[in-house]
């Protein structure tokens, strides 16, 4: 066994760290102990150039916002912690600025526009027609249902209405999309907690899901299948066999990825108890979809206010009290097994007819406004569109449910450790895509 001497004494990392910034003072040419501190508005005038770790990454220049001078102004022991843009863990490409005090997180803001590409402006300038292939890109993780709302708002603008088949195949491949899109929200949040497993088998079922939808779309990420008016293309026999094949298979893959995750010790320990959202705050705060319904909110826009055909089909708006990561993470599971539900019925259901209604190549309609929502995998997704009577949108707008669910982070985060950080975040199941734009 080793003995100490007790004469040596172990440097405390304050000392360290005091000395570091009184030696890289003495390189800048300032006294010691003159080293500036981190004010709202800057370092003190009697500063140097010289920048401690008290000012690293505050902002050379007067804070903005009442809200930036907050979340800017350090306290003794706090400091800035950047994550991202390039963290694999924040669903894409975006900062996170964290203040923390120790291990412990007391704010946090998040950076956008790292994604920004102009996608409203892109579909001003762009056919009614061409702007649906804008959209796909946004949320990426569910392109079909991105098609879905502008398509239902020009079909309102030019006064049409799809064929009924095109609206059960409109039905079923939204739901196709909701599938996979919850499924991997299942393998990211173990993955950005150290589990390499489920993502695996989320991927799985993600390719198998994606397949059958290139096989109607001709496209496999993003798909450009909704029209104005109907679909691109009608689903045969053979698209049916394999959707049959698929829905044997699926339910048993899902269990599979469930029977690794849900009982998990580890999984239930970093997610029970993490990032409490109440139904009062989530309200408050405009979350929407399997978020707001994870805290007991049974809202849903299929329910709420039925478009396309889901006034004729049966299934449940699920919800959970927890309000937590855990609970974000059951509601996901639960919505899976009834867009299955919803899948059974629309294949039983679907009536003959044709897939797209007579509309012309380039489309001009009456001048006016319409608007569509839907539920989208992220929530409640919506159109605002404005037609002056020529053949591209006068006024073209989104609202996307991951931008709004952003903006409860700096709500949940606070008390939480750093290694929290990223599985409250993956329960909330952003999408960067749809948040630049």
């Amino acid at each position: 066994m080793t003995k100490t001497d007790p004469d040596v004494r172990i440097p405390d990392p304050i000392d360290l760290d005091r000395a570091e910034e009184e030696r890289l003072a003495a390189a800048f040419g300032a006294a010691p102990g003159t080293a500036p501190r981190a004010t709202t508005g800057g370092t003190d005038p009697g500063g140097t150039e010289f920048a401690g770790f008290e000012t690293v990454g505050v902002p050379d220049r007067p804070p903005q916002t009442e809200r930036e001078a907050e979340v800017y102004s350090l306290d003794e022991g706090e400091m800035l912690l950047n994550m991202g843009p390039q963290h694999p863990s924040t669903h894409g490409v975006m900062r996170l600025v964290v203040k923390i005090r120790g291990e412990v997180v007391t704010d946090l803001d998040p950076v956008l526009g790292y994604l920004h590409r102009g996608i409203e402006k892109l579909c001003e300038n762009a056919t009614y027609t061409t702007a649906l292939t804008y959209v796909d890109p946004m949320d990426y993780l569910s392109s079909m249902h991105n098609e879905h709302a502008p398509a239902i708002a020009f079909e309102k603008l030019y006064g049409i209405r799809a064929p009924k088949r095109a609206e059960y195949i409109r039905a079923l491949v939204v739901e196709l999309n909701r599938v996979f899109s919850h499924g991997l929200m299942m393998g990211f949040l173990a993955l950005d907690m150290g589990g390499i497993t489920p993502i695996l088998y989320a991927f799985i079922n993600r390719d198998e899901t994606v397949d059958l939808l290139a096989a109607i779309s001709g496209q496999r990420m993003l798909f450009n299948f909704f029209r104005v008016g109907g679909v691109n293309w009608d689903v045969n026999d053979e698209f049916i066999n394999r959707l049959s094949a698929w829905r044997r298979n699926v339910g048993r893959s899902v269990a599979d990825n469930e029977s690794l995750i849900t009982q998990n010790e580890i999984f239930t320990q970093r997610t029970k108890g993490m990032g409490v959202l109440s139904a009062e705050r989530a309200i408050a705060l405009g979350v929407s979809g399997p978020n707001l319904r994870a805290s007991g909110v049974p809202f849903d826009v299929r329910k709420a206010h039925p478009y396309s055909i889901y006034n004729e089909l049966e299934f449940d708006v699920v919800t959970h009290s927890g309000g937590d990561s855990y609970a974000r993470y059951l509601q996901r599971v639960a919505e899976i097994k009834q867009s299955l539900h919803l899948i059974d019925q629309i294949v039983d259901k679907m009536p003959h007819g044709p897939v797209q209604a007579q509309v012309p190549g380039i489309i001009r309609p009456r001048p006016g406004r319409a608007f569509a929502a839907i539920e989208s995998p992220r929530g409640f997704y919506s159109v605002y569109a404005i037609s002056d009577g020529g053949p591209t949108p006068y006024r073209f707008r989104m609202r996307d449910p991951s931008f709004i669910t952003l903006q409860a982070m700096p709500v949940l985060m606070p008390g939480h450790l750093i290694a929290d950080t990223m599985a409250i975040m993956a329960s909330l199941d952003p999408v960067m895509g749809g948040v630049d734009k």
